[in-house]
């Protein structure tokens, strides 16, 4: 199985030249059973990076553009009256997939943005008075573009906790981006990657992920970590239960992919900064939040031995 996922993470970097450790951030995501938002500058990679991975995965894919004037329905679906029956007849929107693009997910209203809710936390969908389960297996991949241009409308909290892990792409180095150029638009070989695994293996592979080993230590450091950001006066509230899961069963994931069946504490600070940056919020300092720079300091500040 490992040998798959190396051939996996191989297969999308032929379409991301460079962004090796981001690629597997983003498998480890998924295989963990979770949802990923994706944050950069336009024309970073974002949507490429989705399409592959659905590609590899064998997943069905479905690709929505958030817009200001989007409304719930768009996503969720809509019930429209049949005149030969007389009822209305409910059809489904594009949510009802294995992988769903929300593209620029910050260019709609939080109204439209909470359709989702309900679909990443409990993979279901209900319409009046009716519930309909999503495919098996259901993940989000959000993009978002920096909250500082025009027409964008922030995340609020209760979502970005909803994603299990946020990453960014950045700029490709000089080398990387020399590759982009000679090949051309790597976009168009996205159709002609080979799948290297189906939706049951990668269920498959989420069990393998869930029964690697986490000795007492380790678990202690992970407590101490999520106990900072609740005691400490950097942040105006801690990370989450839910967030305290996330950290461990990403660093349960990532110890997998790096050919382990137990966690180390390099796994954990390695997850550290894609699982909490977006859930935690700084106290305001020269007129910005600064969470996602102290994480740096909860490393330096937190020990790895008690």
């Amino acid at each position: 199985m490992r040998d798959k996922l190396k051939q996996l993470i191989d297969s999308v970097g032929e379409i991301l030249y460079g962004k090796e450790e981001q690629i597997k951030q983003a498998v480890t995501c998924l295989i963990s059973g979770g949802h990923l938002l994706i944050e950069d500058e336009p024309g970073m990679g974002k949507t490429s990076l989705a399409h592959a991975l659905a590609q590899v995965m064998s997943l069905d894919f479905q690709r929505l553009q958030f817009t200001s004037d989007m409304l719930p329905a768009d996503i969720i679906g809509v019930s429209i009256f049949n005149g030969n029956s007389g009822e209305f007849v409910y059809h489904k929107g594009p949510v009802f997939t294995q992988l769903l693009l929300a593209d620029e997910i910050n260019r709609t209203t939080p109204k439209t943005q909470s359709a989702l809710l309900e679909a990443m936390e409990e993979g279901q969908v209900s319409v009046e008075g009716e519930t309909y389960s999503l495919p098996t297996p259901f993940f989000v991949i959000a993009t978002q573009n920096p909250i500082s241009q025009y027409g964008t409308f922030p995340l609020p909290e209760s979502q970005l906790d909803r994603f299990l892990m946020r990453i960014q792409l950045g700029y490709p180095s000089e080398q990387a981006e020399r590759e982009l150029l000679v090949g051309g638009d790597a976009r168009k070989k996205i159709p002609s990657l080979t799948p290297c695994l189906t939706p049951a293996e990668l269920l498959e592979l989420r069990d393998l992920c869930s029964e690697v080993n986490v000795s007492g230590s380790v678990l202690d450091y992970i407590l101490r970590l999520i106990r900072f950001t609740r005691d400490a006066t950097h942040f105006e509230f801690g990370v989450s239960p839910r967030g305290s899961l996330a950290l461990l069963n990403t660093a349960k994931t990532w110890a997998f992919l790096h050919g382990r069946d137990y966690v180390v504490p390099e796994d954990v600070q390695a997850m550290l900064q894609p699982v909490f940056a977006h859930r935690l919020r700084g106290v305001k300092e020269s007129g910005e939040y600064a969470g996602e720079g102290y994480i740096k300091k909860i490393l330096t500040q937190v020990d790895v031995l008690a």
